[in-house]
């Protein structure tokens, strides 16, 4: 008696099944974004250049314990005030720069036991090392909002209410901003705006 040939089962589509299933998922699946910061860090000074002394006044902290509490100038805060605490710092205008100028354009108090101009003004931010990831995200935005506030002010006031600062940044960073003429003129606004408002946010070194 002959030997039965065992049924084969045709498997040759199930590669193709399996590739269309790996691509509806790929093609439904949401990929979550984590949140980040673009910073361009500052040049390392030249050697043998003495850095500058600090006064305490010109100095903004901000401490965030591991319990994500803020302590701001020695003070507790909660993080819906941090950028109008920080805004009151750096326009304050009480003294003078470091060619001897006044700040003609801040419109803060101008008390002589704050910062004495915005180039003098440093933000100092310290985390512990538990602190969640997302609350130092959010005090750097709360800080870097304090910056953009006063720099959309002063861009509005110098070239118009249809140019703040953030727009002109926009519109720079758009893939479709191609002529050279209105680049330029862009990041020549953007300069000034920057000499008014210089970025100095310092990282401290993360406590235990």
């Amino acid at each position: 008696m002959g030997r039965r040939n065992v049924p084969e089962v045709n498997a040759g589509s199930m590669a193709d099944i399996a590739f269309l299933l790996l691509i509806f998922f790929l093609v439904t699946t949401t990929f979550q974004e984590d949140a980040g910061i673009t910073r361009k860090l500052p040049p390392m000074p030249p050697e043998g250049v003495t850095p500058p002394i600090i006064k305490q006044k010109n100095l903004f902290t901000v401490l965030v314990n591991k319990n994500n509490d803020l302590l701001v100038e020695e003070e507790v805060m909660e993080l819906k005030d941090l950028k109008q605490a920080a805004i009151d710092f750096l326009d304050n205008g009480g003294g003078t720069n470091e060619k001897g100028e006044p700040c003609t354009y801040c419109k803060g108090k101008r008390s002589p036991e704050s910062s004495d101009h915005p180039n003098k003004a440093i933000v100092s931010v310290r985390n512990d090392r538990e602190t969640e990831y997302g609350t130092f995200i959010s005090v750097q935005n709360e800080l870097v909002g304090a910056y953009n506030f006063l720099r959309n002010r002063e861009a509005v006031r110098m070239y118009g209410k249809n140019m703040s600062f953030t727009k002109m940044d926009s519109i720079l960073a758009h893939p479709q901003t191609t002529d050279d003429n209105l680049i330029k003129d862009l990041k020549d606004k953007m300069k000034v705006i920057k000499d008014m408002y210089p970025l100095k946010i310092s990282e401290a070194e993360t406590s235990n």
